[in-house]
């Protein structure tokens, strides 16, 4: 019986990538708003403060009632669920406190604390002159470097630093 020989396989190698066949077609851009906008969005400070006032004016309706009238708003839509209203209610004595305290917080949608004003304000122009004459982003690395840098040129004590 003679021996049978066998053709080798081909050796397994990256997929190619195929070029799609039709070129993408450009679409013009339209001021139409989804129909569907996302079911949940981070809300400002402003947003839950306005969700509380309407709360306070009407105690009797639901929670469900509350977002129903949210999503429906004439002056602007605000698109919440039912639990985002539930913790609003819960936590409006420490959201009121985080107004009073910082009223420029009204626009910002989480707490933000400022331990060294001068640092956070170096910092800020910093990353502005890089985005505006370099036309660079800063990363998270660049960002902490640069925070350690102007730490020490504002001889900020060893126990206040980050």
């Amino acid at each position: 019986m003679p021996k049978e020989t066998r053709t080798p396989r081909p050796k397994p190698s990256p997929y190619t990538n195929r070029k799609s066949r039709t070129p993408k077609q450009h679409k013009p851009q339209t001021a139409a708003v989804p129909l569907d906008p996302p079911r949940k969005q981070h809300l400002t400070l402003n947003d839950k403060l306005q969700i509380l006032v309407f709360i306070e004016q009407n105690p009797t309706l639901t929670q469900r009632r509350v977002v129903d009238y949210f999503a429906t708003r004439p002056t602007g839509v605000l698109c919440l669920t039912q639990s985002q209203v539930s913790r609003i209610i819960r936590d409006q004595e420490k959201l009121k406190e985080r107004a009073n305290q910082n009223p420029t917080a009204l626009s910002s949608k989480k707490a933000r604390v400022v331990t060294r004003p001068d640092v956070d304000r170096a910092l800020y122009l910093w990353v502005k002159h890089l985005n505006d004459e370099k036309g660079e982003t800063a990363s998270g690395p660049m960002l902490e470097a640069k925070r350690h840098t102007f730490e020490i040129a504002f001889n900020v004590p060893e126990e206040e630093r980050l």
